[in-house]
């Protein structure tokens, strides 16, 4: 029987995928486990219909993927079977290593970034499919041969910001995210080994520059998913101390228990997947409820807050914030809430983001002229969007 199926995608409509191994990867438990892994953090609490996973983020990527390596090869571009299959992993596989909430809780359940996470989950399926992966892992971590399969898959236009951003624009009704994805993937082309952009494809880029700049900052960096997101990662941080500390003050629950291990050493650098791989974001919401009515305050005012959507105000300045104003602030949060200040310096959480939505000094989008020529496209445009690195500076504290 075969294993091929249809999917029935909001965005591309019908979509199904060539070689049954793919099936194989994709019903597998360490990628369903997706399933319960948001794609966009909190940010549902700014925009309630963002609920979508990071398993429909995949399995998008995953058709944007053969569809560019279908028009690369109809412009006769060399793919092998192999090859083909290999860069279809490798995007199905790119966001495995995500813990809950995705970004927002990276480095805390594990001090490691999700990419390094994903590339160790692909070893132990390798493992398993008895080297199924090896292609797939070359294309991953760049060390395949040919460049442009690599870029394909991690690139500053590759399958998993095209999906994202056509995602998350769909799914949060954020307009100004949508990006032409049809036009630009049936531009793309290779030329000395990279990925290239057919000439006639350079407003689509633009926009797609424009697109991925207004996402971030009207949406990922949107003040208040920075309030809940640093609300929830502060909250996993002081539970994970409390588990070491005082572990009377949590209720037992599955992420007390991981904690827990990690302390007693049963949790070390060999087998942390097989634990790190059973939570989800179920588990951390199931935390937040249990621990409601905590004896710890800073707890019991961080859990509350997140699931009431009684969340921190914030405050953003392009420059670092005034110690006048933070001691102002610092002063009315003891008042109100009747804390000592170790407590109530845990409970102000400053810190910075910066974005840069398009980086014109490493591997520029290259750009196909007509005469063959290959450019950056920076040469192309009369003026390009944020190639500045834009930093803003925040605090958030209860109100």
């Amino acid at each position: 029987m075969s294993k091929r199926k249809i999917i029935n995608d909001p965005i591309y409509g019908l979509i199904t995928f060539p070689d049954e191994i793919i099936y194989d990867f994709i019903d597998h438990s360490f990628f369903q486990r997706l399933r319960r892994i948001s794609q966009m953090g909190l940010s549902t609490y700014v925009y309630p219909g963002a609920n979508h996973s990071r398993f429909s983020h995949a399995l998008g990527a995953l058709h944007l993927m053969t569809t560019a390596l279908d028009i690369l090869k109809s412009k006769d571009v060399n793919i092998t079977g192999d090859e083909y299959t290999g860069a279809c992993l490798a995007i199905l596989l790119h966001d495995i290593g995500h813990g809950p909430f995705s970004h927002a809780l990276e480095h805390v359940l594990v001090e490691k970034d999700h990419e390094t996470i994903s590339l160790d989950i692909m070893h132990a399926l390798n493992n398993e499919f008895k080297g199924k992966l090896n292609t797939a892992i070359s294309i991953f971590n760049g060390s395949y041969p040919k460049k442009f399969l690599t870029q394909l898959v991690s690139s500053q236009l590759d399958m998993d910001r095209m999906d994202y951003l056509t995602r998350d624009s769909y799914y949060s009704g954020v307009a100004e995210g949508v990006i032409g994805y049809k036009r630009i993937v049936s531009m793309l082309n290779v030329a000395d080994d990279e990925l290239v952009v057919e000439e006639k494809g350079i407003f689509s880029i633009e926009k797609f520059i424009v697109a991925r700049y207004i996402m971030y900052w009207q949406v990922y960096l949107h003040k208040t998913s920075l309030a809940s997101e640093q609300m929830l990662k502060s909250f996993v941080l002081r539970f994970k101390y409390l588990v070491k500390e005082n572990p009377e003050f949590i209720e037992e629950c599955r992420l007390k228990t991981y904690f827990d291990n990690i302390n007693k050493g049963k949790i070390n650098k060999e087998n942390y997947l097989e634990h790190f791989l059973t939570l989800d974001d179920i588990d951390i919401y199931s935390s937040l409820k249990i621990n409601r009515i905590s004896s710890d305050p800073i707890i019991k005012i961080l859990s509350n807050g997140i699931l009431d959507r009684r969340l921190f105000k914030v405050i953003i300045e392009n420059s670092p914030l005034n110690s006048d104003l933070i001691e102002s602030i610092r002063q009315k949060v003891a008042i109100k809430y009747k804390l000592d200040d170790q407590t109530v310096d845990q409970l102000l959480i400053q810190g910075q983001e910066s974005s840069k939505a398009y980086d014109n000094i490493h591997e520029e989008i290259k750009i196909l002229s007509k005469n063959g020529t290959v450019e950056p496209i920076s040469g192309h445009l009369d003026v390009l969007v944020n190639v500045q690195q834009i930093t803003k500076y925040y605090i958030c504290y209860p109100c």
